[in-house]
This record gives structure tokens, sequence and C-alpha cells, in this order.
């Protein structure tokens, strides 16, 4: 099996920004120094418009899975160095192709690259020079430039010569927190932890907030909801995660004998304390699962009636996105499984038979005004919240004091 000598880490979008284009790549620089910290033999080398990742004999392939979800980066490949000598690079060639061990009548291409304009062999020629040995040596290969099933690249710089294969896709999207900070209202299902990842995938720094209303929801589902952000912690380093409860709203609104409004004033009520929390947290707006059309709270005319009780920007990433591409991204990104776990969170309780899909902004303005004490029970319920900080892979949170808390005792 070959070792790899280092990874190239390739930047997408970003590299569009203009003038903004070197703080973006200095922030996905920094996301991967902070994933670099558990393969501490590692060293980072950066060039315009790439990273690499000099192995120094750590494995290529765990390294690889651990990048692939840094945002901004959209491709990885590891890669074989040899010094910038034709010879070298040859031997280097031949070795690189006959570890692959590929099938018989595989189509193959060499692409090769002079970046360095002092090296004495043109691209041209070095296609040429180094397919004849590749070939001798892997007689069952064949040769197709147009629709290679293998294309070995290389790139000669005057430090070395870089040969690579596989390109590996990754996140893509722009680099963590360049694109201000948002707040997600996470629930146990599928759709929210999907928005929050496509959230952060545009340079969102995001914060959780999540609603339970105990004895009601039991403390499963709210065990629930918090391997959910720490699978998110996994694409940033670190989220927050705000609980709120929320028994006593929910149970006031359930005693106000307007069953089909339910949802639209406990999403409200919900968007009011979210609103509250996101300003305080220096949150510029607020992030949600809603897919248009899914549920009765999703429909156009309620999703308007709901975002009214809010100042702050209603972001929805997956709002016109069907149920089967959030399942198979929330598949993709490592939340399906989790959230088809059956606790039931606080959205799933006094679910009426026949929710509107229409709701009346002044009907449901004039129902909230006949709740004089919702003011205040809203206000409680944002005093009594509890913030934690979660972290990929810790079996430790912290409580936003600072105290630490063992998640056994926690639960």
């Amino acid at each position: 099996m070959l070792q790899y000598d280092m990874l190239l880490l390739r930047f997408g979008e970003i590299t569009v920004k203009g003038r903004n284009r070197s703080r973006f790549e200095k922030a996905a620089l920094a996301h991967v120094q902070d994933l670099l910290q558990a393969y501490p033999a590692t060293e980072i080398k950066k060039e315009y418009g790439r990273i690499y990742v000099v192995l120094n004999g750590e494995p290529a392939a765990p390294i690889i899975e651990v990048l692939k979800n840094v945002f901004g980066v959209t491709s990885i490949s590891p890669v074989k160095v040899a010094a910038a000598e034709i010879d070298e690079i040859i031997t280097q060639a031949v070795s690189f192709v006959e570890s692959m061990n590929v099938a018989k009548e595989t189509a193959f291409k060499v692409n090769a690259r002079r970046v360095w304009k002092k090296f004495p062999v043109s691209s041209q020629e070095m296609n040429q020079i180094i397919s004849s040995p590749i070939l001798k040596s892997c007689s069952h290969l064949k040769v197709d430039v147009r629709h290679p099933e293998i294309e070995l690249r290389i790139e000669v710089r005057e430090q070395g010569a870089y040969l690579f294969s596989e390109v590996v896709p990754a996140a893509g999207g722009f680099p963590r927190g360049t694109n201000g900070k948002a707040m997600l209202l996470l629930s146990g299902g599928i759709d929210s932890p999907v928005a929050g990842w496509a959230a952060m995938r545009r340079g969102l720094e995001i914060e959780c907030v999540h609603f339970h209303s105990y004895p009601y929801t039991s403390k499963k589902a709210e065990e629930k909801v918090i391997d959910l952000a720490q699978v998110l912690s996994g694409y940033y380093g670190k989220i927050k995660l705000h609980l709120v409860p929320f028994t006593e709203i929910q149970t006031t609104l359930a005693g106000g004998n307007h069953e089909n409004v339910m949802i639209t004033l406990m999403r409200r009520a919900m968007l009011r304390i979210a609103t509250n929390l996101a300003e305080r947290n220096g949150a510029l707006a607020l992030v949600t699962g809603d897919s248009l059309g899914q549920v009765a709270s999703q429909t156009l005319a309620s999703m308007n009636v709901i975002g009214k009780v809010t100042s702050l920007p209603m972001l929805r990433p997956l709002v016109t996105t069907d149920k089967e591409e959030i399942i198979g991204l929330a598949q993709q990104i490592g939340t399906y499984e989790l959230s088809i776990l059956p606790y039931e969170d606080c959205c799933t309780l006094f679910v009426p038979k026949s929710p509107s899909t229409n709701p009346n902004l002044h009907i449901i303005e004039k129902i909230e005004a006949s709740l004089p004490q919702l003011d205040e029970q809203i206000k409680e319920a944002v005093s009594k919240t509890e913030t934690i900080v979660i972290k990929p892979g810790e079996t430790v949170i912290r409580r936003s004091q600072g105290e630490p808390v063992a998640q056994d005792k926690w639960f």
C-alpha cells in the first residue's frame, strides 16, 4: 500500500471573493489547524488557493475523513512527493500506478504540469516520457486521454514533484463563521439538523435553541438533541446549545381553546424566545428547517404569519427541498439515525387533528393579546434557559458559566 507524503486541500467558491479571499482562506486554515491538533506530527503549508498537510508518517485516510468536513474546502487529494528530477519522477510514477492494483484494460492517462518553468522538460513531453515506462510495467493498462478511468496528475514545482490521482469530495461552501452568526431552532426531527449543517456550509456560525416540555417530553428527547448538536459540532468545532423550558407556555396556549391554530401560536412563541436569545448572543438571523408545504405550519401563509413575530431575518435553507433529498442529506452528514429515534419533542405534543394551513394574522394577534400571562412566561423561559457548550467527541459538556458536568450525570 502506498504511503502518502501530503494531502492537497483545494478551495472552491472562496477563490472568487476578491479582496475578501485572504480572510476566507485564513478562516479555513484556522479550521484545519484546529482539527489537526489530534495529529501533532503533521505540518501545514499554505499556498495561494491551496493548503498542503505534510503527513510526516501520519496515516492519510483518517485525516482525510476529518478534513473533508472543513467548510470552504471542495476536495482533497493524497499526494506522493518526488524530487524535481525526471528520473525520480518516472520511478515514483511507476510505483504509484503499480500500487493501485487496477483491473485489466483500465484506461489511464498522465496529466503533467510544469509549474516550475525552469524544469528542463515541458508538460507535454513529460506526459509521453512518463506514460511509456508505466505501460511497460503495467501492461494491463491502456492509454485513453479523453475518457481515462485513472488520471495520474503530476505537478512539478521547485520544491518537488507532486503525484496524485484520487480526488475526495469535501464539504465546499464558505469557511466557518465568515458570514456571521445565526440561531438555529433545533428540534429532534430530521429537517432542522440538516438546515443547521446547510447554514454552517454557507459560512454561518450557529448556536442552537431547543424547546423542551418536561415532564411531557422525556429526558431521552433532550439527550437526542444534545447528540444531534454534537454531530453538528463535528463540522464546526464547538456549538452552543440553549435548552428552553416550554411547558408553561404550551400549557397556556393549549388551554385557550384555539386548537386549529395551536401550532401557529406555539411557533410564534418559539420565535419570540429565539429572537431574544439571538439578540443576547450576537446572532443576526434565525434558521429553521421549514420545507414549503411539508406540514400545515409550513405553508406559505403559515410561514408568513409565524415569521411576522420577529424582526430578525428568517433563513430557511431547505424551503424548496423535498423530503427525500433532506433524508439523503441527513444520512450524508450523520444525523439521520439519531433523528428517527422515537423520542417526542414538544413540537409533536398538542398537535391538532385539523391544523390551520391559512391562519389570519389579525386573529392570531388577538388571541395572543387575550393571554396576558404569555409575555411574562416568555420572559421567564428566557431567564431559565440553560446553555451548554458541546464539542465533538467529548464526554464532558460545560454550562455557560464554565462548570464541567459529566454527561452521564447530566442525563
